[in-house]
């Protein structure tokens, strides 16, 4: 009887709980379209924030993002594309149509956690089921790793795919804590071999390095300090910055490299850290190093026509071999600054540096004319000569989109719609599909995910040269192919290479010293 009892009160007590809901204000998405599936997105639109202090007798404030940045702009906008693009075709998904709701994490771990949970309960304050809310079926993000890492942590016991198109961070092939990530850009553990084999190549025995303390510069470093030293390559010193340590810490970071005796930096640094260390460095015109570069900021046009061109100038590193999207520039030029979505206005008045209506002037900023165009405009976001990112967003969406196809058995003609949409309910089903996709892209890439959630590892060997116009070019010198016998995965082409101070010599920057044991050095230069 004593069980009898028990369990009625049990059941009593279960009966009485009153149902799910969500607490506080929902967090609504800065870009969406309803479905009938939906591809979440999380981007850092903005690069940083301004912290709300808090009062204590009132909730505290969400941070106010700054900073937009035209780059993740053009990378969420190219989401928008993808999705667009896929519910135009017949042969994948027909009759369904992708929805997305796309987040703005300002460069946060904290924003982009939340935008993370944000997707998974829903955007529906009102009471709900206590179950996972059948709100999406895959997210993609993000643009670094460490927030990456987080948002994988979180979502992942829930067996839903979180798809990054630029965390490159090895530690997110880890199986075991990341069960549900996949990436279309390759782990850093093939980039840092790649540059360990680079240096060893042109008979750099003595460099210095330097990285971004994040998960991204230190693991990408420790895997390339490894390899190097494998082939007999010392390092003089390994400095880890961030961009929002004090000034008086990249100063002295700066002070180490204008001091050090080697003559090549191995810069494994994000682009938006790199900046900041670079306006130092230009402003004390430390010039004549061979800078080599990780991907994050070798390829970044933005940097490359900066003012820190000239102390660039020669540098080499791995990127993401470029691709071409057919009809993306048309999309994005094609936005529209009167729709009510904030973000396409903030976009406009950032770059025509005018209000939009019915705001008032402010500053050094007159009112929009109405007839601005970006068809007229060459930047970070209309700009599609690269597309090495945008282009693993495009292929991450339509990784996701013929997962989704191969277990959902509707056509166009279907009429019982709720009926061909129910395993997408599954998590467990959207993720095994997403370990077996393959496809090709329309350019004929090969798109598909190893054992570990990764692709195979590819990359251009870029050389940053001189054009005629005095502007730097990324001029491709060879490639890296990790699927390849260890003896050919780096392979040169027949093109010249310019060296630090603009030097079209056939020998490299001479960068020596003679290791006696492993961690020391002579104290004399060869």
């Amino acid at each position: 009887m004593g069980f009898l009892h028990t369990w009625l009160l049990f059941t009593l007590v279960r009966a009485a709980d009153p149902p799910c809901k969500l607490w506080g204000s929902p967090d609504i998405p800065q870009l969406r379209r309803d479905g009938d599936v939906t591809i979440g997105g999380i981007f850092s639109f903005h690069n940083s924030w301004e912290e709300m202090m808090p009062t204590f007798t009132s909730k505290p404030e969400r941070a106010k993002c700054k900073s937009l940045s035209l780059r993740e702009f053009q990378n969420a906008q190219t989401m928008v594309f993808a999705i667009e693009e896929i519910n135009n075709r017949a042969d994948i998904l027909p009759g369904i149509s992708l929805g997305y709701k796309i987040y703005d994490s300002c460069g946060s771990i904290e924003m982009a956690l939340r935008a993370s949970l944000s997707l998974v309960n829903g955007d529906n304050a009102s009471e709900l089921s206590c179950q996972r809310p059948n709100t999406i079926q895959a997210i993609i993000a993000e643009t670094s790793s460490t927030p990456t890492i987080a948002i994988s942590a979180t979502v992942g016991p829930l067996h839903l795919p979180v798809i990054s198109h630029f965390a490159t961070c090895a530690c997110l092939s880890d199986r075991k804590k990341h069960p549900s990530f996949f990436r279309t850009i390759p782990s850093d553990y093939y980039q840092s071999q790649a540059l360990a084999k680079l240096v060893k190549y042109f008979g750099w025995t003595w460099v210095g390095a330097l990285c971004s303390d994040n998960d991204y510069g230190n693991n990408g470093m420790n895997t390339f300090i490894k390899a190097a030293t494998e082939f007999g390559v010392c390092v003089e010193f390994s400095e880890a910055f961030f961009r929002t340590d004090p000034r008086e810490e990249i100063l002295r970071i700066v002070d180490i490299v204008k001091k050090s005796s080697s003559k090549v930096i191995v810069a494994f640094v994000s682009y938006s850290d790199m900046e900041v260390l670079l306006g130092e460095i230009a402003q004390q015109n430390i010039t004549g190093l061979q800078w080599i570069g990780s991907e994050s900021w070798i390829s970044d046009m933005n940097i490359a026509t900066g003012k820190w061109q000239q102390v660039l100038r020669g540098s080499m590193g791995f990127a993401i071999p470029k691709a071409e999207i057919r009809g993306l520039r048309e999309f994005l030029t094609n936005l529209n600054q009167s729709s009510d979505i904030h973000l396409y206005k903030e976009l406009w008045e950032t770059i025509f540096q005018c209000k939009l209506p019915p705001q008032e002037t402010s500053g050094n900023r007159i009112m929009c004319k109405g007839n601005e165009s970006l068809n007229n405009v060459q930047n970070q976001y209309t700009d599609v000569t690269e597309l090495q990112i945008a282009n693993n967003v495009y292929k991450a969406v339509y990784a996701v989109a013929y997962a989704l196809n191969s277990i959902i058995s509707c056509s166009k003609w279907s009429t019982n719609q709720s009926k061909c949409l129910q395993k997408v309910n599954n998590t467990w089903q959207v993720l095994n599909a997403m370990r077996e996709v393959s496809f090709f892209t329309e350019t004929g890439e090969k798109v598909f995910f190893d054992k570990n959630g990764d692709p195979v590892a590819r990359y251009d060997l870029l050389n940053w040269q001189q054009g005629e116009d005095g502007t730097t070019k990324f001029v491709k010198v060879g490639f890296y192919d990790a699927s390849l016998q260890p003896e050919f995965q780096l392979s040169f082409n027949n093109i010249s290479i310019v060296w630090a101070k603009n030097q079209h010599q056939y020998l490299p920057p001479v960068s020596l010293k003679e290791c006696i044991k492993l961690g020391h050095y002579p104290e004399q230069e060869l």
